[in-house]
């Protein structure tokens, strides 16, 4: 594993935890120059490089942009992971939500390719991961805004894959399920009965708990890795089943 993305240089968004965090682990390991673009700072000890970035911001993303391309001199792999959450039925989020939502979740994955697509056709291996959710795909309760966002990744990775495939970019995204992660632990805190709330989340997925994010960073890293040459357009599933599984009760 340690020499599968020897020499390439990876971005990722959202970097600073969760999943992010995770990819941009897994990714150092492989062999990677890993570069993580958040709001947030990285305070522990990691192996790459951090740029402060909002992804909301068009020429906050082109100059961390940018930097990557002064200190590197090249950009092989985007994954476009950041993104927030939001909770309620269509009546319950206001207009600001769902534009602020929507303008980090979609558009921001629109920001950063669009700064990186002129590096990314120059490389022999250019590959984009896009973070969307089993949201897009199994209608969830009070999740209206944020399925329709993942929706929109979904449907934005299949456009972006047919667009760049002639370029040699290939475009795949993942959906994971609900991942055991810090903005997972914060809803679980604002729940009247936190392990209540945690035990029915974990019964919600077939397998019967969260999904932990090195399972998904290791979704990513397979998508993004020139092993997955002939692989674009593709939504990857890593949710315990919760997409495509009915099982029946255990008695």
């Amino acid at each position: 594993m340690k020499s599968e993305l020897d020499g390439l240089v990876v971005l990722v968004t959202g970097g600073a935890s969760g999943i992010g965090a995770a990819t941009a682990n897994r990714m150092a390991a492989m062999g990677a120059q890993v570069v993580v673009l958040d709001l947030m700072p990285v305070t522990a000890d990691v192996p790459h490089v951090v740029v402060e970035a909002d992804v909301s911001d068009d020429e906050s993303v082109r100059r961390a942009v940018a930097a990557v391309i002064t200190r590197f001199g090249r950009l092989d792999i985007v994954v476009n992971n950041a993104g927030i959450g939001a909770q309620g039925t269509i009546a319950d989020n206001s207009e600001e939500e769902w534009h602020r939502v929507l303008d980090i979740n979609v558009l921001g994955i629109v920001r950063v390719t669009r700064a990186a697509l002129p590096y990314l056709r120059k490389s022999p291996s250019a590959a984009i991961v896009n973070t969307a959710s089993v949201a897009a795909t199994a209608g969830l309760q009070n999740r209206a805004l944020y399925s329709a966002s993942k929706g929109a990744v979904v449907a934005l990775t299949l456009s972006m894959a047919a667009d760049h495939l002639h370029e040699g970019i290939r475009v795949n995204c993942v959906n994971p399920g609900t991942a055991d992660t810090p903005w997972v632990e914060r809803l679980l805190q604002t729940a009247t009965d936190p392990a209540a709330e945690r035990a029915a989340l974990e019964a919600r997925q077939p397998h019967g708990r969260l999904v932990k994010p090195e399972e998904v960073a290791a979704a990513i890293a397979f998508l993004a890795s020139p092993s997955a040459g002939s692989t674009t357009g593709t939504a990857l599933a890593v949710d315990g089943g919760m997409q495509g599984l009915r099982l029946r009760p255990v008695v």
